[in-house]
């Protein structure tokens, strides 16, 4: 016998005895042996993950709103409302109003040609009427911003307000006078009462919170009944 006779002969009893022992590794042979059973658990596949009372992702919805924003709600659009009505009762009495105004310019300075005191009479009454329009579209705006709990929004309604009182002094001294001035400025006085109102219940602190939390957002298990957590 040759070498290479021997050394296939070893070669084809390797291969016998590892067949033997591939065929009698069963998964019966495996519980004999504590290694074999730790890689056979390591090989398991992960448990399906559970879907009882999982929680769900947060939903926006729609809750009704709280009594004070409501309520200032309420007094901006009733101040808005009064503030129609002054642009529509200034435009009324302009012609009526324009003498009251050139007296008024008159008592400053006599010395000019009526057609200046004429004039100062329209710029002062169309400065007057367009500002008290211009205020009219903010507070629109500003109360649609106040809707969609837009941060900072007060404040700019504080200044509008402001701005308003000023328009009412300078009314009150130029174009609320004789006997239709006198309705004129109780109206624009409504207007004012209403938008300070709206603003201070506003800033009640149910108000403020409405407003920080910018979403009404509901959490909860899938498929649960429970109530929106807020």
């Amino acid at each position: 016998m040759t070498p290479s006779d021997g050394l296939a002969r070893r070669s084809d009893d390797s291969a016998g005895r590892a067949l033997a022992r591939s065929r009698a590794y069963t998964p019966a042979s495996r519980g004999n042996d504590p290694d074999d059973d730790d890689d056979f658990e390591e090989r398991k596949p992960p448990a399906r993950p559970s879907v009882a009372d999982k929680p769900g992702a947060p939903v926006i919805v729609k809750l009704p709103l709280p009594f004070t924003v409501g309520l200032s709600q309420v007094a901006w659009i009733l101040s808005m409302a009064v503030g129609a009505v002054v642009v529509v009762y200034m435009f009324i009495i302009r012609e009526a109003q324009l003498p009251a105004i050139i007296d008024i310019v008159k008592a400053v300075d006599a010395t000019r040609a009526d057609e200046t005191y004429t004039a100062a009479a329209d710029i002062i009454f169309w400065v007057l009427f367009g500002m008290q329009v211009l205020l009219l579209f903010i507070q629109i705006m500003l109360q649609v911003s106040f809707s969609n709990r837009r941060p900072n929004v007060r404040w700019w309604q504080f200044g509008v307000l402001l701005t308003q009182a000023g328009v009412v002094l300078i009314a009150r001294e130029l174009l609320a006078v004789g006997d239709r001035g006198i309705p004129l400025e109780r109206i624009m006085l409504i207007q004012l009462g209403l938008a300070l109102l709206g603003l201070l219940i506003g800033l009640f602190p149910p108000a403020l919170r409405w407003t920080a939390r910018g979403h009404d957002v509901r959490r909860g298990p899938i498929g649960s009944g429970s109530s929106s957590d807020l």
